[in-house]
């Protein structure tokens, strides 16, 4: 796919302003795209959608294809009179940060109304829009009628994973699960109910960005957590045993991020039966993504070349091996079935002449990081005079340090590289940053929102390897000023992006 000169924000809707605990779908997404429109940006990224389990991670998801929940704006469910406005202002009972996500009473909050909503949508009140519920039901029951009981069980089992369930549950026995789709029912329903208020609402969202000349780029991770309704439901697509454990799970070895590797631990893919399939897991997949985003970027895209498989039980990643795997067959078949593919191949790692063809036999842009760029004094891809137009450029991602961050905490000798290639002073390197990637020749340039802030340390989403604090950073709601999106706007303009 041709990608045009563009710019863009990358931002989580986690990090979204708001009261109820986490940046949500609702109106506050909405004025993030109208300031988007305003610094004249043509690009929202943001990272997975799914419903998140371990660590709160959106790379560790309960599905592939479910929303989640935790992102439903409770003032549009007050708009719609699926609740009161005295219901959802009782969060002060709860430990609510202004600049921090706390997942867990997020999570008690939201579970409590999102019931409440649903008790009142079964009135009949209602039901002129259950003609709506049905409908979304029946487009989505490929794989909305198997989560929804996976989540009814799991919350019937105190969210033990389903590997832990009764082994009639765990290996799907049908007279055991057709009982209890039964006396589930009531908590099946909730759950559909649930994914349809999450799907309404980022339609919506979708809708008005596109309507404002902005795409969406989503981000969708290699690998499917272990506890996820995929794995439970196809097994024979991953690499188990007879009773369900992995054989060897993923990761990648020692790199930049960390010197004993990352230890993911999500099962790898039987990409055998998955090729005798004709790959209709992925196909699936990719299809039902491409009605969330406009564009895909495939984290961890070499793990489509060859993964790192990880003996299940390790306690680090370093006694893997690398294994091929079928990626251009993968793609073949995509493009056969749904035709052109706007994906980005992130491709950052132990990247091989392998997998720079796959990535460039299908034309797929790849990813330059600045920050890498300044790491040593060896000439590198990553110095903005290296790239290529087929290429997304970044100040830096949601795995890095902001750029104020890491430069309070690089060497002197990695400090003094910035300022002698740049010809910058180090009182302005965010934005000496930002007019480096804008200025490349670069066809799609990318800011994560802490960086066009000028944050530190205390802005970082992320740490590779380290299990907690991480994916809870909120910006300001007065952080977006109208002089910050004429800054933007102007260097936007001046390199015609």
């Amino acid at each position: 796919m041709d990608f045009k000169r563009s710019c863009g924000i990358l931002l989580h809707p986690t990090s979204l302003p708001g009261k109820y605990g986490i940046g949500d779908i609702g109106k506050e997404a909405f004025k993030f795209i109208d300031f988007l429109e305003k610094a004249g940006q043509k690009i929202w990224q943001i990272l997975p959608l799914g419903p998140t389990g371990y660590g709160n991670s959106p790379y560790q998801c309960y599905s592939s294809l479910a929303g989640n929940p935790l992102l439903i704006s409770l003032e549009e469910l007050v708009e719609k009179k699926l609740l009161s406005k005295q219901d959802v202002d009782n969060q002060d009972l709860f430990n609510f940060t202004e600049n921090q996500v706390n997942f867990e009473d997020v999570q008690l909050y939201k579970n409590l109304l999102l019931q409440k909503a649903y008790n009142n949508f079964t009135s009949s009140e209602f039901e002129a829009d259950q003609n709506g519920f049905d409908l979304f039901c029946k487009n989505k029951c490929n794989w909305l009628d198997d989560y929804a009981l996976f989540m009814a069980l799991k919350k019937y089992f105190n969210d033990l994973p389903w590997y832990e369930w009764a082994d009639d549950f765990k290996l799907r026995n049908a007279e055991a699960l057709n009982f209890y789709k039964q006396k589930l029912k009531n908590e099946i329903a909730l759950q559909q109910f649930i994914q349809y208020l999450f799907f309404s609402q980022w339609e919506a969202v979708r809708l008005y960005a596109n309507t404002k000349g902005i795409k969406i780029i989503g981000d969708i991770p290699l690998y499917v957590s272990f506890d996820s309704a995929d794995v439970w439901i196809y097994p024979e697509y991953f690499l188990l045993d007879e009773h369900r454990n992995p054989i060897s799970v993923s990761g990648v070895p020692p790199d930049y991020f960390s010197k004993t590797g990352q230890l993911w631990g999500n099962p790898v893919y039987n990409w055998e039966v998955l090729e005798k399939n004709q790959f209709s897991w992925w196909v699936n997949r990719i299809q039902e993504n491409l009605k969330l985003y406009d564009i895909i970027r495939v984290d961890h895209f070499r793990g489509l070349s060859a993964y790192w498989a990880i003996p299940f039980g390790d306690e680090t990643a370093i006694n893997g091996e690398w294994i091929d795997a079928p990626g251009k067959q993968l793609f073949d078949t995509l493009l056969c079935k749904l035709g052109d593919l706007p994906l980005i191949a992130e491709d950052l790692g132990a990247i091989t002449p392998e997998v720079e063809q796959l990535r460039d036999t299908f034309d797929f842009p790849g990813m330059k990081i600045l920050q890498f760029a300044f790491d040593s004094d060896e000439a590198n891809e990553y110095l903005p005079h290296t790239y290529i137009k087929n290429c997304i450029a970044y100040t830096g991602t949601h795995d890095n340090n902001t750029v104020r961050g890491w430069w309070n905490s690089t060497t002197e000798e990695n400090k003094q590289h910035v300022l002698d290639y740049l010809n910058c002073s180090e009182n302005d390197v965010c934005w000496t940053l930002i007019r480096a990637v804008w200025s490349s020749v670069a066809n799609i340039a990318i800011v994560p929102l802490q960086d066009l802030l000028e944050l530190g340390e205390e802005g970082r989403m992320n740490t590779p390897g380290a299990t907690a604090n991480n994916w809870l950073w909120r910006f300001r709601e007065d952080s977006l000023t109208n002089k910050l999106a004429e800054k933007m706007k102007k260097i936007t303009t001046i390199y015609d992006r």
